[in-house]
């Protein structure tokens, strides 16, 4: 795709009609992906109500081929909205709902000694688990203790699960949506920061304005619900990920997604003061790299070939909040991680051209 977008020296272009073909391709699936975006999103309005937003960062993270960990209080239809998603996709979907006694084994799978049917011989056969589809729903995810946790570590960043030393490669395309009740602390297992690194986004979900919660009781309330329609199949989400992939950036947009990131680190020479007084740990390279995969992704969802610097402001803030580490200063003064967000990025302006 990248031939398709940078600009040729001369007349090249005018006289290459592989060139013009080739742009052409690229700007029919942006366009493709556009309008599948609008249809996936009008079939999850009809079951989802006011949460527009939310619908739209996890479209983004599932083209951006990473994860999304929904956080918000019981009751506003968090692991509704991941089915719904699974139904207007033609994609195997499995839910697991974590517990405290839930084991590593129950969700990557586990060696069984089978006996073959002459009954002359037995041999250990691997019995997947729930974790070999394609949307996965693991639902309040901190309800498990961290060795549980620590199962999907693998799988999230190399689509694969090791079992005995054997490496099984899981379904593509592969998509984690985990959900989290943050008012739930007595059982729970907070987890990890290498564990919430692996998600792209951390979306909150906020209760829904009075005119849609009046619609939701109403709509609910009734016999039956509205079905979802299936509107893209598993090749085609691939397709689509590697059209995000192939998305050509800017220098211009790189350099302000880097010092967006590094100016969030405290003991970064350039840093702002509030960041090395309110942040006790600050963002990785790989929120980094998943602002400028968001970028992109929201940039093809517009119907647009060109990435800007806007589009990486657009998710600061579920690429960051669960990468900031707030220390006690920042507790004692109310300041939350998404307050730190919203004043990095009134302080980092972008590059010079």
């Amino acid at each position: 795709m990248s031939d398709c977008i940078i600009a040729q020296s001369g007349n090249s272009r005018e006289n290459n009609p592989a060139i013009e073909e080739k742009r052409f391709d690229a700007e029919e699936a942006v366009t493709r992906l556009h309008e599948a975006k609008n249809r996936i999103t009008t079939e999850l309005n009809r079951v989802i109500i006011g949460q527009p937003q939310v619908i739209y960062q996890i479209l983004v993270a599932m083209f951006a081929r990473g994860h999304c960990l929904l956080l918000g209080v019981p009751g506003l239809a968090k692991t509704l909205m991941a089915r719904a998603l699974a139904g207007s996709l033609d994609l195997e979907c499995r839910r697991i709902q974590f517990t405290p006694d839930l084991m590593p084994a129950d969700i990557t799978g586990t060696h069984i000694l089978e006996e073959d049917p002459g009954g002359k011989s037995r041999q250990f056969c691997f019995k997947r688990g729930p974790i070999f589809t394609n949307l996965l729903l693991a639902d309040e995810i901190n309800r498990t203790p961290p060795k549980t946790q620590a199962a999907l570590l693998e799988a999230m960043q190399e689509h694969r699960v090791t079992a005995s030393g054997v490496s099984f490669d899981l379904p593509q395309p592969f998509f984690v949506i985990a959900t989290q009740n943050p008012i739930e602390q007595e059982g729970t297992y907070p987890l990890p920061e290498a564990q919430l690194d692996r998600f792209m986004f951390c979306v909150k979900v906020g209760y829904p304005s009075v005119e849609d919660e009046r619609k939701i009781i109403m709509e609910t309330t009734r016999n039956t619900l509205p079905d979802v329609e299936r509107v893209l199949d598993g090749e085609t989400i691939l397709r689509f990920q590697h059209l995000v992939r192939q998305m050509p950036v800017s220098e211009h947009v790189g350099l302000y997604a880097t010092n967006l990131i590094r100016a969030a680190r405290p003991d970064h020479p350039g840093a702002p003061e509030f960041i090395s007084r309110w942040v006790r740990w600050g963002a990785g390279t790989r929120a980094g790299q998943y602002l400028l995969l968001a970028a992109k992704t929201h940039a093809i969802l517009q119907g647009r070939m060109n990435v800007a610097c806007t589009d990486v402001r657009e998710f600061a803030l579920p690429v960051l909040r669960h990468r900031l580490v707030c220390n006690y200063t920042a507790a004692s003064e109310g300041v939350s991680a998404d307050d730190i967000v919203q004043k990095l990025l009134e302080a980092v302006a972008e590059p010079s051209y």
